[in-house]
Formats: C-alpha cells, structure tokens, sequence
C-alpha cells in the first residue's frame, strides 16, 4: 500500500467513527421531538463514500454515477439510466428529448398538445410549457390521487403527441388504460416516477413502462444524493438523445474525461461545418447541463443498497397510519392503493370530507403546535397558481376533484426515518384533535 493509501484508509476509517459520535439516534420525546413528513436516512457508508469520491477530485460525473447506473438498471430491470442533477431536470430532459428533430413524424413540436393533470408538481408540467407545447389537464380520483381516465379517450386530439403523469405520492396510476390509449394513438408516454421508486403495478416496478420515466433524489425521496435525478429508457436512441440534451446538446456522447470513442472523432461532416470538425464540439440539439457530481452520485450508490429496507419501511408506517385513521373515516377520505398496484408511498395523503366539523387548516395548524409536519399536494389545482393563470392550455371535463384536493388535502409522513413511537404519538394527537366532533374515546 502506497502512503497516500495508507492516509486514505485511515482518513476513512475517520470518518467512520466520526459518524457514530456525531450522529447518534435521540430519544423522542412526543410534543417536542419534530415528527418531520420527509428526511435523509443515512448511516457512515453514505459519509465514507462521500469523503472517498473528493479525495479522488473528480469534480463532474465519473466512476461512481457509472456504477450507481449501472446498479439502478439492474434493480429495475431497464437497458438505460442517464443520471442527471435534480428529478425536476429529469422532467426537462425526458419532454425535451422528444423534441428532438431525429425523430421525424414523432418530433415534439410547438403547439403539439400533451396530457396530464393540473393536482400535482410544477414540474411534471413545466417542460411541456418551456417547449411551447400546450397541456391538456384531466382531473383526478380522490382516493388514488391519479389520472381519472374516464375521460382520457375524450382527451385525444389530432394534436395530442404525449401523456407526461406522475404516479401521485407512490400510488401508480392506472397504467393498463393508460399505456393501451398511448399505444392506440401513438402518443409518447412519459411516466414521472419521482414519487415512485419501487413502486410496482401488476407486479412491474413502475418507471418501466413509459417511453422514458424520471426519478428524483432530493432528500424528501426514497433514496438521496442531496439533489439529483434519472432519466430511464429501454431505447437506446431515446437515451443518446437525452444525454445530448443533457450535455450542452451535443453529438458527441464521449464521458467526460474521454475522447474518441467513436473512433472517427476528425471524420464527421455535420451542418455546414467543415468536414473534420472536432466532434466533441459539434452540437445536434439546444441543450443544458445538466450533469451531477460523483460525489452526489457516491451517497446514491450507498443509498442504492438501502432501498429495499427503505420501500419496507414506508409500507409498514404507511399501514400503520391507515389502521389508525380508519377510525375516523368519517371525517376523511383515506387513499387507497391503484388496483393492481404495490405502492412504494411517499407520503399518506387524507382529504378533509366536505361536510366534516373542521377545516383542513384548522387541523394543520393543531398538528404543527405539536411538532408535527404536513405539506399540502404540491400545487393543488395549478391552473389556478399565480405562474399559470395566462398559459395556453385545455381542461377536459372539470376539475372539481382537483379543487377538492387544493382546498382539503394534504399529507404526512411515511418516510423511514419514522419510527413506531412517532407514529403512535401522530395517531394519538389525530384522536385529540377529533375527539369533541365524536363518540370516540
């Protein structure tokens, strides 16, 4: 072993005992203690390979987001991952992918209309915006939170080229009725899966049955690199574009710190540039970077084996709070699984009913005095956000459950980070909180 390996070994043997006396477990202590909806769980791996990746200076992608792609695809069971700095950026890249004139009578154009719903994040609509596209929102159903089809067929125009939904919360949508209306029409499927990691439909884990499907690795999400995101394909030419995208829109696909690896590097003739011109400056799309570090990449690889215990303990937290609530049924709308589907849940989304004694802001206000978190579906109904109000687009039928979940729901935690006490101390201050409206004692 060299000396600079030796000081390695024990700069990491360092960080290791670092972790165990710098973030060791606290006692809960209910009303005091945080009962967070999301967070990171990690352990010294996650640090080791941290500290491992920035000795190494590699500064832009390298080593560890190759293998943590090459481990993703194993997982589940796609040809390709294109790691990339945020799941929002994951959006941007799989629509704008689409844009791509390669792809002749099937390009994404301006104008081209693609479908979705207005209850859920900004950015599984925004791409469709930023490339001049016009969204066609659907409501919702108020158990699943998802895509109501009823009226997808109804949906489809001439202009219709994409569907770009997300699988709400982890609950995937219904992906039988979907993908055959995507097949009938010849339309793109783009499957935002940031909510979903692990999350099965038919026994299929979701992010596998659209076009291209995005994951997110934000703190709040099943796994983390801090930020970071993935854009999945089976199709090769789909990922070669979204890694055009991705690097600055470039023909070339060398990685970074590479040359020459089409072997005709001072042989191409593209555009009306001269022939020769170097390849790794020749540029086929208006693209971004939109690239992540290694070192972002080296905590996915550690977080990456953690997943399955991740998935197992969202589901049992998950239970645990549905069994509690089921209790008080009368007050709520409690969400229940797609049929055909094993949800990896994000979080447990309940809808105040109408005609209950209380307000959704009445009872979110108690639960944050006593330290515990809620977060509201992300945008609500987004046609009626201020950033929304003048954009191009069409509703197909109402959107009277989307108003519902804007003025009514909301969601807490399942992340695993939660432990049995937390749970039990939430289920509790839910009795509380109802306890003058009922017989419950």
């Amino acid at each position: 072993m060299s000396k600079s390996e030796a000081i390695k070994r024990q700069i990491l043997d360092l960080v290791q005992a670092y972790h165990e006396e710098a973030f060791g477990d606290e006692p809960f202590v209910p009303g005091k203690t945080a009962v967070p909806v999301s967070g990171k769980v990690f352990d010294a791996a996650e640090m080791v390979n941290l500290v491992d990746s920035s000795l190494e200076f590699w500064l832009t992608t390298g080593r560890y987001a190759e293998l943590f792609e090459q481990e993703l695809t194993r997982y589940l069971g796609v040809r390709h991952a294109s790691l990339c700095n945020s799941g929002s950026s994951a959006n941007l890249l799989a629509l704008s992918a689409l844009t791509s004139p390669s792809l002749g009578k099937r390009q994404l154009q301006p104008g081209d209309e693609v479908v979705t719903v207005a209850a859920g994040f900004p950015t599984t609509v925004n791409p469709i915006i930023q490339n001049g596209m016009m969204p066609v929102f659907l409501d919702v159903d108020l158990q699943t939170h998802n895509i109501d089809v009823s009226r997808l067929d109804e949906a489809i125009t001439p202009r219709t080229k994409a569907i770009m939904i997300a699988h709400t919360l982890g609950n995937p949508f219904d992906l039988d009725t979907v993908t055959a209306v995507a097949n009938e029409h010849d339309l793109w499927l783009i499957e935002d899966n940031c909510d979903a990691l692990g999350s099965r439909y038919n026994g299929r884990f979701t992010g596998t049955f659209g076009h291209l499907s995005t994951v997110s690795f934000y703190p709040a999400h099943h796994i983390t690199m801090g930020e970071g995101g993935v854009v999945l394909t089976d199709r090769p030419r789909l990922k070669k574009l979204v890694e055009s995208f991705r690097d600055w829109g470039r023909d070339c696909w060398c990685p970074p710190g590479k040359d020459n690896t089409c072997g005709k590097r001072f042989e191409w003739q593209l555009g009306d540039l001269p022939y020769g011109y170097d390849h790794k400056y020749i540029y086929s799309h208006i693209g971004y970077n939109l690239k992540m570090t290694d070192m972002q990449a080296a905590v996915g690889v550690a977080q990456l084996k953690k997943l399955d215990g991740f998935i197992a303990a969202r589901k049992r937290n998950w239970q645990r709070l549905y069994d509690g609530l089921k209790l008080l049924e009368e007050f709520f709308v409690l969400p229940e699984p797609t049929p055909k589907s094993d949800p990896s849940w994000f979080g447990f989304l309940l809808t105040v009913r109408p005609e209950a004694p209380f307000g959704r802001n009445e009872l979110i206000r108690y639960l944050d005095d006593r330290k515990i978190a809620t977060r509201q579906l992300f945008g609500g109904n987004l046609i009626r956000q201020p950033a929304y109000q003048n954009i191009p687009h069409r509703v197909v039928g109402s959107l009277a459950n989307t108003d519902v979940i804007m003025n009514g729901s909301f969601w807490i935690g399942v992340y695993p980070g939660l432990t049995h006490e937390m749970i039990d101390y939430v289920l509790a201050m839910f009795r509380d909180f109802a306890r003058p409206f009922t017989s419950l004692q």
